[in-house]
């Protein structure tokens, strides 16, 4: 004796769960792809890219045309002269790039840039100290939404 039970759901709702279902599907890494590493596109973004100051990172960009690569690709300097041991600089550029990766769909292709556009992308950290996780995070995602309104 088993009993079904109907039980209708409302369309909105259903897309809203799907949706939500795709989100956390959506594989959140950092390719070699995405990374800005070409010297003359850094030279580019230094030169001709506008910047904004969100305390404590400098940020570069600068949207340009692309070929079939990602919607952005990112950069991340930490300055020798605030933390003298390397140990030091790779963490803090692990951790902006792990922010990155958690929050890149903040970027998403509707909002960010027209389809044929790249977005350049420099994260440069001006603090003394070293931050913590939740500290890179919070102003990662800050700039992140600055850079979709602007």
């Amino acid at each position: 004796m088993t009993r079904t039970l109907k039980v209708q759901i409302n369309p909105l709702i259903f897309a809203a769960i799907v949706l939500n279902m795709e989100h956390q599907q959506v594989r959140k890494t950092f390719t070699k792809a995405e990374r800005l590493y070409e010297k003359k596109l850094i030279q580019q973004l230094f030169k001709e890219g506008s910047s904004f100051f969100k305390h404590p990172f400098k940020v570069i960009y600068l949207p340009v045309k692309k070929g079939d690569g990602p919607r952005s690709r990112v950069l991340v300097s930490v300055s020798k002269r605030n933390f003298k041991k390397a140990v030091d600089r790779n963490r803090i550029k692990r951790l902006i790039r792990e922010a990155y990766r958690h929050n890149k769909h903040l970027l998403s292709p509707e909002y960010a840039t027209p389809k044929d556009e790249c977005l350049l992308i420099g994260f440069i950290y001006t603090g003394k100290k070293l931050p913590d996780f939740q500290e890179v995070e919070q102003k990662i995602m800050l700039i992140l939404q600055e850079l979709v309104t602007k």
